[in-house]
């Protein structure tokens, strides 16, 4: 499964709707990572997957939901079979549209865009945790409360 999971982290929320409140469900979340060292911001259907600061998360990016990792065929079929989404309580389909990197040396950071139908996550941190990532690429986010 490591090599479907492309990136996984524990997340703490520090803020919630930081530029104040745009949409009736929606909220952006700004989160740090525990392990990687790497800051979020994330736009979430808080109508189905409610969130507060101080909540602690996994977040996974994987490139499909098969566990075999076969590529995913865009259509989501409710057949009996086990996904990775089984172990997750929220998950999004999304496309990466835009990755760079600023700075040189120890001080260097790596920014990525992904939009998940309108809701977006910025993530950005040490280029070698997206350094694997490719523009256009499609990516589900996971995730679950700790």
């Amino acid at each position: 499964m490591s090599n479907i999971i492309m990136f996984e982290d524990i997340f703490v929320i520090e803020k919630l709707d930081p530029d104040g409140k745009k949409f009736d469900k929606v909220s952006r979340i700004e989160a740090h990572s525990q392990n990687c060292g790497m800051f979020m911001q994330l736009d979430v259907n808080t109508e189905i997957f409610p969130m507060a600061v101080g909540d602690k998360f996994t977040m996974a990016l994987a490139h499909t939901l098969n566990l075999d990792g076969t590529p995913d065929t865009g259509y989501f079929t409710q057949g009996g079979r086990k996904t990775l989404a089984d172990k997750y309580e929220y998950i999004m389909h999304g496309k990466l549209y835009k990755i760079s990197e600023e700075g040189s040396g120890r001080k260097a950071k790596a920014e990525m865009l992904v939009s998940y139908g309108g809701l977006l996550m910025f993530l950005k941190g040490d280029p070698s945790h997206v350094s694997h990532f490719e523009l256009d690429q499609r990516l589900f986010l996971l995730m679950r409360k700790l």
